[in-house]
């Protein structure tokens, strides 16, 4: 069946019990509390709101979201949220985009450890910036970080890797002058990759030997330590490809790219295009091919479009957005005043509170005037329509 606003939530809500029966015992509680938060995502399961119009009497039921970082419908709110408060922190440099990946073989061991693996490979990314960058061969200075994990590639397959931006420059390391970066070049790539290599490989495998790293099914066998070495032998000398882009274009290409990736989840619902006996087809892009040509389509079984879709479900509590250098949590904003003078730019001015706190109702759909809940019900309730009573209304002056 073509559906002009297909979503995951649909393809869940019409397979998952099925899919949970089957897969009975080998779903975790984290991915069953994502696929029932998906499917329960704007219903009555989670309760609403009714509100109307204070002019025309216009009403709409409005259900709960989720808010579960999963979810496909639930991120753009949170999203705005979160490029609001980052807005002040954008320096006036050009700023670059670094990717950090793992080869398959780590990407294996990801899979069954998650939460250890992400860090070390958010770790690793950032020593490797924040050392070569403070090389005084390269830059010599303390940089700042925004990094992001994504662990998909565009077909849904596991494919762990760090999004950093970076500004095109940083704070001396005697804390006395900025240094720019070169216009079009941050640092050396295949500097980079060699020091993560090393870094991450040294770090994996004292968590083995820390006994932090499980094996199951297929893998059980790299329990024993010759064959976790063995599994790890053709990448120790394998160059690992660290991926530069040139500078934005200002800080407002910046916090555009920004809200397209901090909150994205592993398939968009835009990109979905039927669902039906022969399962899920959805666009993708195929980075192995031209430009031309990149854009592709893409058929799964429904059974295995949902596995993939579960398999980036993130560990409890584990963070995906994180901060490193200038941007560090702890000394960020006495690293950006710092920054700016010696930038010898001025701080972003701070807006007065104001008077009245804002207005941040709605507006009607039919006049344009303000939209106020006037009743609200419970989970798997459903509200009384039409409404109970008559919505309020605005009196005007004579």
């Amino acid at each position: 069946m073509v559906r002009a606003s297909l979503e995951v939530a649909d393809i869940f809500r019409s397979a998952g019990p099925a899919y949970r029966a089957a897969q009975a015992g080998h779903l975790s509680l984290g991915q069953l509390k994502v696929m029932t938060a998906i499917e329960n995502c704007r219903t009555a399961a989670l309760g609403g709101h009714v509100e109307a119009c204070d002019d025309c009497g216009h009403w709409r039921i409005a259900y709960n979201s989720c808010r579960n970082r999963h979810c496909p419908r639930c991120q753009g709110a949170a999203a705005r949220t979160w490029l609001a408060a980052r807005e002040a922190d954008l320096l006036p440099v050009g700023y670059f985009h670094v990717v950090f990946s793992v080869p398959a073989q780590v990407a294996d061991i990801a899979w069954q450890n998650k939460a250890v693996v992400y860090d070390l490979l958010f770790r690793a990314a950032a020593d490797t910036m924040l050392t070569i960058a403070a090389d005084r061969r390269h830059l010599g200075a303390r940089v700042g970080i925004t990094a992001v994990l994504h662990t998909w590639g565009s077909a849904l397959t596991h494919h762990p890797h760090v999004h950093m931006i970076v500004p095109g420059g940083g704070i001396a390391l005697d804390g006395t002058r900025w240094i720019s970066s070169r216009p079009a070049f941050l640092l050396p790539v295949r500097v980079l990759g060699a020091l993560f290599r090393r870094l991450f490989l040294t770090r994996l495998l004292a968590l083995f030997d820390a006994g932090k790293l499980g094996f199951f099914g297929a893998q059980a066998q790299l329990t024993a330590r010759k064959a976790f070495l063995l599994h790890l032998s053709p990448i120790r000398k394998k160059r690992w490809v660290v991926y530069a882009k040139p500078p934005f274009a200002g800080p407002q290409a910046v916090l555009a790219y920004l809200s397209r990736y901090t909150h994205r989840v592993a398939i968009s619902n835009r990109r979905l295009i039927t669902f039906g006996e022969d399962g899920v087809t959805f666009r993708y892009k195929d980075y192995r091919r031209g430009e031309a040509e990149r854009q592709q389509v893409m058929t799964l079984a429904t059974d295995e479009f949902i596995r993939r879709f579960l398999l980036h479900v993130l560990p409890r509590g584990f963070h995906r957005i994180r901060h490193y250098g200038l941007l560090a949590s702890s000394t960020h904003k006495e690293a950006l005043a710092l920054a700016r003078r010696l930038l010898d730019v001025a701080a972003p001015i701070e807006e007065p509170e104001p008077d009245e706190p804002p207005d941040h109702r709605p507006p009607c759909p039919c006049c344009g005037g303000h939209m106020t809940i006037i009743e609200t019900f419970a989970r798997w309730c459903q509200p009384r329509a039409p409404p109970h009573s008559a919505p309020p209304t605005r009196r005007h002056a004579p």
